[in-house]
């Protein structure tokens, strides 16, 4: 089997405004480079979906997914930007992007679990671990991951997932909306302190978060994650391994001052691969997240799909 990537040209249409790094050339400069590289040749290419409203109140209140519904269609249909707040701005494309986003997510379980696939990326944007269950924030609209994990268990019956969460930014959106469901471990590393400047107190036990240091690097992550992740994750046995892939820990990246490499990522994949093989049977589900450098994000996300593909 192969691994399924799930992207969209509506993801593109989301766009913030000129400057703004979380950019729609963040999708082209990926898969420019799994083309140059001829990576993209051992990916199941798919176009994503777009999720129903019932898939995303999996994760977030009704409420507040028809309160987003109205506001992003009324920028659709004005065609005037409209920010949420200081770094997030709906934008006309945004309503179908975000649909797009948390469906690619949603997709990519079905195929995965149904066995059609090894294992699954989802190249979509906007990203998802900033939104919590009633807040949109941090550049993001619907909790893409969450929604994942959530159909994971409540339609197809799943008992124990995983979230795995790396970026530089702490996945608050995540924990706010897992934070004491037991049949959801997730385990993150983030700078600290840095936006959303939370996750130093975890809000359920069914969360490891590990804050790390500015100008950390490499080494000192993975025997961190050795030894604060991999062994909770054995313990747990997780059916299914969610992950919020974000790049932007690199060291080329501007928005934090974390160092890895690609050298890193391709490390905490083979450790995210060995996990679920060993529990799972290999089933993954990644969704990119954060990496705001462009060249620093292609090439870790290759690195990434490497692993996944192997």
């Amino acid at each position: 089997m192969s691994t399924a990537f799930y992207s969209h040209a509506e993801c593109r249409l989301h766009d913030m405004g000129p400057g703004h790094p979380e950019c729609p050339q963040r999708l082209d400069a990926i898969t420019d480079h799994l083309r140059a590289t001829g990576l993209d040749i051992a990916l199941t290419h798919h176009d994503a979906p777009e999720a129903a409203l019932e898939q995303i109140e999996r994760a977030h209140s009704a409420g507040y997914v028809l309160q987003l519904k109205d506001l992003l269609q009324q920028v659709q249909h004005s065609g005037q930007p409209r920010a949420l707040d200081p770094d997030t701005i709906a934008s006309p494309g945004t309503w179908h992007a975000v649909l797009r986003a948390a469906g690619a997510a949603v997709a990519a379980t079905d195929e995965v679990i149904a066995g059609r696939a090894a294992n699954a990326f989802c190249a979509v944007r906007p990203p998802g671990h900033h939104a919590t269950r009633d807040e949109t924030m941090g550049f993001c609209f619907f909790n893409n991951v969450a929604i994942a994990a959530r159909h994971a268990l409540d339609v197809h019956g799943l008992e124990r997932v995983a979230i795995i969460d790396f970026d530089v930014h702490h996945g608050n959106g995540t924990e706010d909306i897992i934070a004491g469901d037991e049949r959801v471990l997730m385990c993150s590393f983030f700078q600290h302190p840095l936006y959303p400047y939370s996750g130093a107190v975890p809000k359920g036990t069914n969360m490891i978060n590990v804050p790390l240091a500015p100008y950390t690097r490499g080494a000192e992550m993975r025997e961190t994650v050795s030894a604060m992740w991999l062994p909770r994750l054995d313990d747990f046995r997780p059916q299914m391994v969610f992950v919020s892939a974000g790049f932007d820990a690199h060291r080329e990246d501007d928005l934090g001052q974390l160092g890895l490499v690609e050298a890193d990522y391709e490390w905490l994949t083979r450790e995210i691969k060995r996990v679920a093989e060993t529990h799972a049977g290999g089933r993954i589900v990644s969704c990119l997240e954060g990496g705001y450098h462009l060249g620093a994000l292609a090439r870790s996300v290759a690195a990434h799909l490497r692993v996944l593909t192997d």
